[in-house]
């Protein structure tokens, strides 16, 4: 008798190293760390690619996954064998799967049941006609399947799986493609979104059933016992975890750190649950998702448990379930003209069904049929859960390999032609009333001063604050109303999409109001603010703007135009270290200052902050702030000086006009051709001729300036508003002066073009802040004083972003 024969060694962990003589692909840890890197380079860079596209990544990690399978890559039995070898598929599969473990239990924290429950009827109504139609046509289109390529395969489960395929919208990816698009606020992206929130939940309801109908017992009984012990798991979850993370959350308040033993129970959690649904017999996934759903949504608990885990599972683990369903999809098995036919059969199944009965039933609930269509591309949008049900089916042996790589294929084209179908047919344009206030200068002072601040991080808050408090003026002066807005890039973390999800609720762009304090929704970046407006005469309002820093800009100037604002507040894409010196944020946030000057419907100021203030806020009552305006002329330099005035009403404040002045027959251009260039694309280069005009509305000015000085200095006391004329034969002497006043200085107020030569380098890279802000903002030139460089609303600047109507209604303009 023959011995048995022996079982194939399993692979090592670690190896020994390359001098030993032994090779590190023949061990799991070395062999999984180079897999690991090369999806994530492999994958960043088809993202990177196809970013022109306006793709979501996902799109880039499928096709990544393909192209690294038996598709393309893995034609090269060499490589497939090198780098996946078919001993090293179950560790990367237990990796993958345990990513996506904890990838599904982040999607079930993005999703509030409660926000379910009070979804409208009409997006009630567009997801079950949604789910419905494509359900129906998948039962047809898998007799066509099971009678020719997926021959032999049980009935019930193979239906419903293609079914639940054709069926699924990916919420994800919907929430990422309509913040791409801007099109989250609109009717069509609230209810896209609530639609699709709807179909995730049913989609892995009938994903449960699916699996509970599949495995090897034939009997009946057996799906019955595993849909009865799925339930009474769920139940389990609600009545008993659901308690313990509540209680958890309770003991997790805003300001202070989550405990480690509570994220540590959490995640336990979230296997020992994967765990047994696996053991149950649904899948393991169901288990993490179930968690992140019956997580507590409000205080900081949820958003903490985001923060723990997101970059590691998105960024590594994630893309490593992609390959391991590319390298089970081989585009190969399509051959011939029946397997490409039935490719088509399977796009055309699901676009139809989703498309057409989303369109119908929308057009039934009075929807424009334009908004209609866009309605039916977005809810067609496949993704990750896409995957994951073909995955199973595949393992459950109720898919094969041609099928399986027909519906992957079915899910890379849906996904990909979404976002160019949509921009082709649906570009809601941005309308608003046209108002008159777009500056600070004006013809009235006293009437109402409104402006929007905008931040990226708490760094900018208290000097903004602090700004904003001196800004208030006095009884004589309109009141101050403030926006507050929070400027958050969208990016493919999960945080980012479920911010997208809570501010869709809001109004234009992404509008927080005031809740009760159970409010989950809340952006606590805000509340420095909120607490700000307690203590004073000025009404904020936050608002939270989430976009790709490439169009944020749009997001801020069309809150601009629709808030009646004059003056648009942005914070230098430089911040100052501990030393003094000025570090850059980024080239990508200068950007967006640069086009928010070219596209504002009012004046612009960016703020230099170098702690106005200090670190903290300062009460009204402690306001005591030297500051100076630098005036050469022009209309920036008039709106500084405006501005300045109003700075000059708050007791706390002095303001010095210093007033630069050439000797006779010479001029501040000290013979540079170049002066200033102006903020549209043209950059057209302004000379001294062409700020001739100019000089008659300067001494205007002036004299108004001089006439309420006057007035105010009369009343008593210290004086607060001051006036002196510098007389410069360079820009030598002008920094002089300027460095001389800003040992004493708490802030500058200068207009961004004034008619002046660039008072540094012209390679400054901080030539949007023009020729006297740019010396201003260096870090030779003071540690301590904050600028605001103004720039005046300019009408013929660019095309503006926001279309005005006369009779167009503002939604939520009051105040109250």
């Amino acid at each position: 008798m023959a011995p048995p024969a022996s079982p194939v060694a399993p692979m090592k962990a670690t190896s020994n190293g390359s001098f030993q003589g032994e090779n590190p692909l023949d061990f799991a840890l070395p062999l999984l760390i180079l897999q690991i890197c090369l999806v994530v380079v492999f994958t960043r860079t088809l993202a990177f690619l196809l970013k022109p596209l306006r793709q979501p990544r996902v799109i880039a990690e499928v096709i990544g996954g393909i192209l690294l399978g038996p598709s393309a890559l893995g034609r090269s039995e060499k490589f497939l064998h090198t780098v996946f070898p078919a001993k090293s598929m179950t560790v990367l599969d237990t990796v993958a799967n345990i990513g996506l473990l904890f990838f599904l239990f982040l999607i079930g924290l993005e999703l509030d049941i409660r926000a379910i429950r009070r979804t409208g009827k009409k997006s009630l109504g567009i997801a079950v006609a949604g789910i419905t139609l494509p359900f129906v046509l998948g039962v047809f289109t898998s007799f066509v399947l099971r009678a020719t390529v997926s021959k032999g395969v049980s009935q019930g489960p193979f239906l419903v799986f293609i079914g639940v395929a054709l069926s699924i919208t990916a919420f994800p990816v919907l929430a990422r493609i309509l913040a791409e698009l801007k099109l989250l606020t609109t009717d069509v992206g609230r209810i896209a979104m609530s639609a699709a929130a709807i179909n995730d939940v049913a989609a892995w309801i009938l994903l449960a059933l699916a699996i509970a109908l599949t495995g090897t017992n034939t009997s009946p009984l057996v799906s019955v016992w595993v849909l009865l012990c799925g339930a009474g798991f769920i139940g389990f979850c609600i009545f008993a975890l659901r308690p313990l993370l509540a209680m958890m959350a309770r003991r997790s308040p805003d300001g202070e750190p989550v405990k480690e033993l509570y994220i540590c129970i959490t995640l336990s959690l979230v296997l020992a649950a994967s765990f047994v649904t696996d053991t149950i017999g649904i899948h393991a996934l169901f288990g993490a998702f179930v968690v992140g759903i019956v997580v507590p949504k409000d205080g900081p608990f949820a958003g903490v448990l985001i923060e723990k885990i997101e970059d590691l599972v998105s960024g590594l683990f994630l893309p490593l379930y992609f390959v391991s369903s590319g390298l089970k999809t081989n585009v190969a098995t399509i051959s011939g003209g029946l397997s490409w036919g039935l490719l088509v059969l399977v796009i055309f199944t699901a676009s139809f069904g989703k498309i057409v009965g989303t369109v119908a039933l929308s057009m039934m609930c009075k929807v424009h049929f334009r908004e209609a269509l866009a309605l039916g591309f977005l809810m067609n949008t496949k993704g990750l859960v896409e995957l994951i049900v073909l995955n199973i089916g595949k393992d459950r042996k109720v898919l094969n390999d041609q099928t399986f790589a027909i519906f992957v294929l079915m899910a890379l084209f849906t996904t990909f032609i979404t976002t160019p179908l949509v921009m082709a047919i649906y570009k809601p344009a941005r309308r608003g009333a046209p108002y008159k206030n777009r500056s600070v200068f004006r013809k009235n002072p006293d009437t109402e001063l409104r402006m929007l601040a905008c931040f990226h991080s708490t760094r900018n808050i208290p000097t903004m604050i602090n700004l904003i408090e001196s800004s208030r003026g006095t009884r004589k002066r309109g009141r101050l109303t403030v926006y507050a807005m929070h400027l958050m890039e969208l990016s493919e973390r999960s945080s980012a999409i479920s911010m997208v999800h809570k501010a869709r609720y809001n109004g234009l762009p992404f509008w927080n109001k005031k809740t009760d304090d159970t409010n989950s929704n809340k952006d606590h970046m805000v509340i420095a603010f909120e607490a700000y407006e307690q203590l004073s005469t000025v009404k904020v309002r936050p608002m939270t703007a989430i976009s790709s820093l490439n169009d944020i800009h749009e997001d801020i100037c069309a809150s601009a135009h629709h808030k009646s604002v004059a003056m648009i507040l942005l914070p230098f894409h430089k911040h100052q270290r501990l030393d003094g010196t000025m570090e850059s944020l980024g080239n990508s946030f200068r950007s967006v200052n640069e086009r928010v000057l070219r596209h504002a419907p009012c004046s612009v100021g960016i703020l230099v902050d170098r702690g106005l203030g200090g670190t903290a806020q300062v009460s009204a009552s402690d306001v005591s702030y030297n500051v100076v305006v630098a005036f050469f002329g022009g209309k920036d330099d008039r709106e500084a000086l405006a501005y300045g005035m109003r700075l000059a009403e708050h007791p706390g404040i002095v303001m010095t006009l210093v007033k630069f002045v050439a000797p006779p027959g010479k001029t501040l251009i000290f013979g540079a051709k170049l002066v200033g260039i102006t903020s549209d694309k043209n950059k057209k280069i302004l000379k001294e001729e062409d700020c001739g005009d100019e000089k008659e509305d300067d001494e205007s000015f002036l004299a108004e300036y001089m006439s309420v000085k006057n007035i105010k200095n009369k009343e008593g006391g210290e004086p607060s508003m001051l006036y002196e004329e510098k007389v410069v034969e360079s820009k030598g002497e002008i920094c002089v002066v300027l460095k001389s006043m800003g040992r004493n200085v708490n802030l500058f107020v200068v207009g961004r073009m004034p008619p002046t030569a660039p008072l540094v380098d012209s390679t400054s890279d901080c030539a949007e802040l023009g020729p006297v802000g740019s010396f201003l903002a260096a870090s030779e030139f003071s540690s301590t004083a904050s600028v605001v460089v103004l720039q005046h609303y300019n009408p013929t600047a660019s095309q503006p972003l926001v279309v005005e109507e006369a009779d167009y209604e503002l939604p939520e303009t009051s105040m109250a």
